[in-house]
């Protein structure tokens, strides 16, 4: 079985492994306590906390150790606007952050404060200036990603922090993804982690606030972890967490050239294996391990499962995999396909031949799936004109509406219009998305009696 889904977690280093069981063994008392034991458990908790802070780029009383990296964006964001509440109540956010992100600025809106979302342009990037303009005298706080955990596209993390300090807002930068890589470049003020993303145990993860941000902790009171992160400490989690983070550090260089030819060599074959094809996210600023794209006419979940059968793991930001039917957000915000979607992470130590292999057998898994659901065929010929038409898609999801678009858009005329009616919301993406890859004209949206029109004309 090759595991391809390191972006969501990676598997635990032997190093991690290692420290973790010596750790059980010395660091079960509390490091709160003055007898030898507790005295010894300080010792590894130090420790750990300086290792960890050196890897991130801070001073070891600037961090501490959260019970997940989500804890880490919640704390931190609540934190942040909190200590600045006399300044405003205005946050920003990027379109495409984390969910941990996105769900702790809809708390913020729900108390009464102010949101704006940053949109990205279609590789999913930021533009800084957009961050600039939206910066105001009321802003509390900002925050953006390092690199995106779906098409792993980096952030201009740098020139954003820059237009933040100018302004006097800090910058929280959620590294979950990039900080096996290496250190966040600019002139960030916090910053968040999770040891899972760089094959540390799970349930661990780091803030980090610079000395001279305002910040208030919220909820009751704790004396541990300078009160940020109440509860008695999983120091042989955490020791093991600070172990793997070195390590992966220490080999980072030669195993990301290695991982960036193997992501590359699937960029560039995939869209010729497999017809009707769109990969997305940055081509060149993007992290070693990540490569996503969508495939027209194909049901996400159903792919995966096939490739699973096949020996392979890999995930998606598909609608169809989500237990709400609702579109990925960061391919919406992207205005990328969203539906067939693929993302392929390695992790360290791929293997050139598991690629290879994966690499053999999409095409045919993709056509598999696709005849199953009755798609078009890539070389199908296009079919004599006739009138206008309206597709009846209502109660069907995606694929199938872009399915049943492309059956018919040969029947009508050049300049002829197809009205596809469809009550599923990825519809309202992949229409356009679609249109796009085949050289089709998009007019727009209607409304219908049930869900929407969306009107497609035939250009060639």
């Amino acid at each position: 079985m090759a595991y391809f889904d390191a972006a969501s977690a990676a598997p635990l280093h032997p190093v991690a492994r290692q420290a973790l069981l010596a750790s059980l063994d010395e660091g079960w008392a509390d490091p709160a306590r003055l007898y030898r034991e507790g005295r010894r458990a300080r010792l590894l908790l130090d420790a750990a906390r300086e290792a960890t802070a050196e890897c991130v780029g801070c001073r070891p009383d600037e961090l501490v150790f959260t019970p997940s990296g989500t804890r880490a964006v919640h704390s931190g964001v609540a934190g942040a606007l909190a200590g600045r509440r006399r300044v405003g109540s205005h946050l920003i956010v990027s379109a495409v952050e984390h969910s941990s992100v996105l769900h702790a600025a809809e708390a913020h809106e729900a108390r009464g404060g102010s949101v704006t979302q940053v949109p990205v342009d279609r590789a999913g990037a930021v533009d800084p200036a957009a961050y600039a303009a939206a910066l105001g005298e009321d802003t509390a706080l900002a925050c953006l990603q390092s690199a995106n955990h779906e098409v792993g596209t980096e952030q201009p993390v740098s020139r954003v922090a820059e237009a933040c300090r100018a302004a006097g807002v800090p910058l929280l930068v959620d590294a979950a993804q990039s900080l096996g890589w290496g250190r966040v470049e600019g002139d960030w003020s916090l910053l968040t982690g999770s040891a899972h993303k760089w094959g540390g145990p799970s349930g661990v993860g780091l803030l980090a606030v610079r000395k001279g941000v305002r910040f208030a902790p919220q909820g009751p009171g704790d004396e541990r972890e300078s009160g940020r992160a109440p509860g008695f400490e999983n120091l042989p989690a955490i020791v093991a967490a600070a172990a793997s983070l070195r390590a992966v550090r220490a080999e980072a260089a030669a195993e990301a050239a290695r991982l960036r030819e193997l992501t590359e060599r699937i960029r560039t074959r995939v869209p010729g294996l497999v017809p009707d094809v769109e990969v997305v996210g940055d081509p060149s600023r993007r992290l070693p391990g990540i490569v996503t794209f969508s495939c027209l006419y194909v049901d996400g979940e159903t792919l995966l499962h096939e490739l699973d059968r096949a020996g392979f793991s890999v995930s998606s930001g598909s609608s169809c995999t989500s237990s709400t039917l609702t579109p990925s957000h960061v391919l919406k915000a992207m205005g990328v396909l969203t539906e067939g979607n693929v993302r392929v992470s390695l992790p360290p130590g791929t293997a050139a031949e598991d690629v290879e292999r994966f690499l053999e057998v999409l095409p045919g898994t993709v056509a598999a799936v696709r005849e199953k659901l009755g798609a078009p065929a890539a070389t199908e010929n296009v079919r004599a004109a006739g009138p206008d038409l309206v597709v009846d898609a209502l109660g069907r999801r995606c694929p199938i509406p872009v399915i049943e678009l492309a059956k018919v858009i040969g029947d009508v005329p050049v300049g002829g219009i197809v009205r596809v009616l469809s009550d599923d919301e990825a519809a309202r993406l992949d229409i356009p998305a679609w249109c796009e890859m085949r050289g089709q004209e998009y007019v727009g949206e209607e409304k219908a009696d049930k869900g929407s029109a969306y009107l497609v004309r035939r250009v060639s």
